[in-house]
């Protein structure tokens, strides 16, 4: 059995994913766009070096598969480091939640502020170094969280109200039809008398 989710909590596998298509996405357009002008060049001196078509050919074509094989490291490397950033955060929001037993805006800035300075632990440099992006990282992921961390409660007090208002109008709909469904049967009685 599953035990209830916590109001408010985010499904951590569906933000996930969401991560890795957003990093791929970024990973590849970013990684494309660097190499654009990069290319263009090299293109222009390696056409212009040689007179003969398929020799041109070839050198346009293994320059497209180096700028491919580019590209898509660049999405994947992207992809993956979102992924994780995004499933370690929804993780550590959604543990925070179920142990305190309640959501609000001090799970997401401590998810924040953990996941920020694990990843800066694991930036390559010296120990000095990872100690000054573990510092720098919790009080960044702080910073951003609380006033995201604000923005999602809001939203979901605002949800929630929209679902209550519903089920209301749901509630009273159903009474009146009970309402007026009693009539009619009261009358059909005393109309087959």
């Amino acid at each position: 059995m599953v035990p209830p989710r916590t109001v408010g909590t985010v499904n951590w596998g569906t933000a996930t994913v969401i991560g890795v298509f957003a990093g791929m996405l970024y990973g590849g357009s970013k990684e494309a766009s660097a190499s654009v002008s990069k290319d263009a060049e090299v293109m222009l001196k390696l056409l212009g070096s040689t007179p003969d078509k398929r020799e041109q050919y070839r050198l346009m074509r293994d320059a497209m598969e180096k700028r491919f094989i580019r590209v898509t490291r660049g999405s994947i490397v992207g992809g993956v480091r979102l992924g994780m950033f995004t499933a370690a955060f929804c993780v550590l929001q959604n543990l925070l939640a179920e142990k305190r037993g309640v959501h609000d805006v001090y799970n997401v800035v401590g998810a924040g502020s953990a996941t920020a300075a694990t990843f800066g632990l694991i930036m390559p440099g010296s120990l000095r170094w990872r100690a000054r992006n573990v510092a720098l990282g919790s009080v960044l992921g702080a910073t951003f969280c609380f006033p995201l961390g604000w923005l999602q409660l809001k939203l979901v007090e605002k949800a929630n109200e929209g679902r209550l208002a519903a089920a209301s109008e749901r509630y009273d709909s159903q009474e009146a039809k009970s309402g007026v469904g009693a009539a009619i049967e009261r009358l059909e009685g005393q109309l087959s008398k």
